[in-house]
């Protein structure tokens, strides 16, 4: 859904139309409008070929005036000429700004041909004899007016100037835009800070420029093969690193927004100066220790439904692992490791994680007061130590009984 709405997000730009809200509706809308626009200017360009063959085929008589400026426009508008079969590409960059909130359609874009005010006969286009206009060239461009959600335009005018012979678009001339003004929302200086180890949080900020309000963020992770996988609720500046990230290569995305909701270009930046999560030395010396010896006992907590948090005792082995209640010996799980095995870990600063078994049944753990003194950095830290010891086992296992079937 987050890839969809960004790239939605990122044609409707193109074409410098502003959703009010970031909504499945109002994007919709925007997008069903838009092509409504680009219809309407599909019908345009055949009539306005029509038109210059009846005003004759005479390319260096025919002169666009490219000061067409709207306006009421806040922005520089590109420059954009009505007699479209002299423009050699439809570009997004070509198209009007797109004013969404439509409460009228008095100021529709339209071209209505004023050549009631001509004077054929000072023109001298073909010959000295003036030449008769079909009575339709009064209609609207397209045989229709522009969709009621475009509007605030100029109502622009052809006409034949009596000085000469040149085809002139007359544009009603408001204030000049400064240059500035049209540039993207965006950051300047982005980058992250913080140590990119397990337990470590991590903080994406930078320099807001071009009038940006807000920033949507999304951290991902990138795998050896160049699979992006989105964090799940990763989305705010703040980032905590955990045994989920160890491996893979860890980013996130910043797209910058303006109050009027355009959006700039998405910035990337990656963690670690763009190398592998790892844990540092020391974590990974005592995971290496548990591995080599082939079993480890962590105290943690386990949630009962009936009693809160209660102490229990979880021991990882080689092919096996076992929960049990600490002050009662009573085994709640003991199973091998299988592929259904899951380990997850919550976003955020938590000492909780959570063992899928491989019937289904969820089993909810935490570090929390496990370590003496209690220390809560300390205990996030062993969580992490735990997850990726038991997935290392995992791992060790479920190969062993693959080699063993092969």
């Amino acid at each position: 859904m987050y890839v969809l709405t960004s790239s939605l997000l990122s044609l409707l730009a193109e074409y410098d139309i502003r959703p009010p809200s970031i909504t499945s509706s109002t994007i919709s809308s925007c997008v069903k409008q838009l092509y409504q626009h680009m219809q309407w200017k599909i019908r345009s360009y055949g009539n306005f070929g029509d038109m210059n063959h009846l005003l004759g085929n005479q390319p260096d008589n025919l002169v666009v005036d490219k000061k067409f400026q709207h306006p009421s426009s806040s922005r520089k508008q590109s420059p954009h000429a009505y007699v479209e079969p002299m423009i050699p590409e439809l570009r997004p960059s070509d198209q009007y700004p797109m004013n969404l909130h439509s409460k009228s359609a008095s100021n529709q874009l339209r071209a209505t041909q004023e050549y009631e005010r001509m004077d054929i006969k000072d023109a001298n286009i073909v010959s000295e004899k003036p030449r008769d206009l079909p009575s339709d060239i009064h209609m609207e461009v397209g045989g229709t007016g522009a969709p009621n959600s475009f509007e605030g335009y100029a109502h622009e005018t052809f006409r034949l100037p009596d000085t000469d012979a040149q085809l002139h678009m007359v544009t009603n001339h408001g204030s000049f835009i400064s240059e500035g003004e049209f540039d993207l929302p965006s950051i300047e200086g982005f980058q992250i800070y913080g140590e990119a180890q397990p337990g470590f949080k991590l903080q994406a900020c930078g320099y807001p420029t071009n009038g940006t309000t807000l920033c949507t963020f999304q951290w991902i992770r990138e795998l050896d093969n160049g699979t992006r996988q989105y964090i799940e609720g990763a989305t705010v500046p703040e980032y905590v690193v955990t045994a989920d990230d160890i491996g893979t290569f860890l980013a996130v995305d910043c797209t910058p927004i303006d109050d009027s909701g355009r959006q700039g270009h998405l910035v990337r930046q990656f963690a670690n100066n763009q190398s592998k999560i790892t844990c540092d030395p020391e974590m990974q010396h005592e995971i290496d220790t548990y591995i080599s010896a082939g079993r480890a006992i962590f105290d943690v907590k386990l949630w009962n439904d009936s009693i809160d948090w209660e102490q229990a005792v979880l021991i990882v082995k080689r092919s096996t692992y076992l929960i049990m209640i600490k002050h009662t010996d009573r085994v709640v799980m003991e199973e091998k490791y299988s592929p259904e095995l899951e380990i997850k870990v919550p976003l955020g600063y938590t000492t909780q994680f959570v063992l899928t078994c491989s019937d289904g049944t969820n089993l909810p753990l935490k570090t929390d007061g496990t370590c003496q003194p209690y220390n809560l950095e300390n205990d996030v830290r062993l969580r992490d130590i735990i997850v990726l010891t038991m997935r290392c086992f995992q791992s060790k296992a479920v190969d062993a009984k693959r080699k063993v079937k092969a």
